[in-house]
């Protein structure tokens, strides 16, 4: 994953995987939402000569959508699962490639340390012969190492800790308008607008319909519109994609040694339940802690959000325990970032049931941002026709 690597191009061919209709160039493809993976499936297909319209009801990256917040954690850790370390390294490449287009910074190399209970923590533990194969190896920290690097951990509970150096965070909602720009600029079609999906006759959808009356035609219509997909189609998704409540905190910082917290990686508490996550810096934000458990069910378009006090105080607790010096820290903003859950946790990229012409895209299932470029591209090369689209990913196999 260093700079210097030649570019790395994977095929995601897993032996069981969808072919999907060649399109010729030039074939006008619509899609609904601007977020990770609609945003980076327009720009991938745009490049590829396709005609493509983007729409998004309340635009890229927006307050209420899954790719909204101002950061997201990016880390390889997958288990034995290869596929998905395959698209992080895939998927950093594309982001580090694109901050100079942007001209932005949008991912911090701050790198990721897993708080570990046991001996064996498979999650990262399966993850290492493909840290060592794709040359971006992990670092083990005993409990002395941990507290000479991060005093501010209390370290009572845990058995060691590892470091994944190559990960970090990425600057979310930034990116996603920095990619909606970047797409408009190389002469994608955007529009604001909230869509309703047309009737389905004979296999083939022919238009959506605009909040304003006005109806738009394509060949092909991709839906990655995160949470409110089982929304647009309840009877075919509704039972696929199950939106969920997932708050976030901002905690204020000590005035003495702020920096040695500003300073530390991302975090993640491997301890198999809450899976408490965290983004010690950003900007000066404050300490940013993440609730991974999953929420009870949330509507992404009218559900409050305000905190829950019993969450807050759970997440408090352990706030408290793991990083003492922030016991009583004053909370400065919180937030509700919904998942948009499959029942795989896998992402979902398939043909809609009966449909040879709507396509889902979704199931980020609260680790989907990092993987937005990469899976971008395999839409694209799929309509393409470049290669197929990994069987972990379709509707059927949920």
């Amino acid at each position: 994953m260093n700079a210097e690597h030649p570019t790395f191009e994977p095929d995601y061919k897993d032996g069981r995987g969808k072919t999907f209709p060649q399109l010729h160039k030039g074939s006008r493809i619509c899609i609904v939402g601007a977020g990770a993976f609609g945003g980076w499936s327009a720009l991938h297909l745009l490049r590829r000569g396709f005609n493509i319209t983007l729409v998004d009801a309340w635009g890229a990256g927006n307050a209420r959508s899954s790719s909204g917040d101002e950061t997201r954690v990016t880390r390889s850790t997958y288990g034995r699962n290869e596929l998905y370390f395959r698209m992080n390294v895939r998927s950093l490449e594309i982001w580090r490639e694109h901050e100079k287009l942007f001209s932005k910074k949008i991912f911090y190399n701050t790198g990721v340390l897993w708080f570990c209970y046991g001996e064996n923590t498979p999650i990262v533990d399966d993850s290492i012969p493909f840290s060592k194969k794709y040359d971006c190896p992990y670092e083990y920290l005993d409990l002395a190492a941990i507290r000479k690097h991060y005093p501010e951990v209390n370290t009572d509970d845990l058995h060691h800790a590892w470091l994944d150096p190559h990960g970090g965070y990425l600057k979310a909602r930034e990116a996603c308008a920095e990619v909606l720009s970047c797409f408009i600029s190389e002469g994608g079609h955007y529009i604001q607008r909230a869509v309703v999906p047309g009737e389905i006759t004979n296999g083939r959808m022919h238009h959506i319909i605009l909040d304003d009356g006005n109806k738009l035609a394509a060949d092909i219509f991709i839906f990655a519109c995160g949470s409110w997909l089982p929304k647009l189609f309840p009877a075919e998704l509704g039972n696929i994609i199950k939106p969920t409540r997932q708050e976030v905190y901002y905690f204020g910082l000590p005035s003495d040694g702020a920096v040695t917290f500003d300073e530390m990686p991302a975090w993640i508490d491997a301890d198999g339940v809450s899976m408490y996550y965290g983004i010690a810096g950003n900007a000066a934000r404050g300490f940013k802690l993440g609730v991974d458990i999953r929420g009870g069910s949330f509507d992404p378009t009218s559900d409050d959000r305000s905190p829950d006090p019993l969450v807050l105080h759970a997440a408090r607790k352990f706030l408290e325990h793991r990083f003492p010096r922030l016991k009583n820290a004053p909370l400065l903003e919180s937030r509700v970032c919904p998942y948009e859950n499959s029942p795989s946790g896998n992402f979902v990229l398939d043909f809609l049931p009966n449909s040879e012409n709507v396509i889902v895209v979704g199931g980020g299932s609260g680790h989907g941002f990092k993987h937005g470029p990469a899976l971008g591209e395999i839409v694209a090369k799929a309509l393409a026709g470049e290669s197929d689209v990994p069987s972990l990913f379709s509707i059927s196999g949920q």
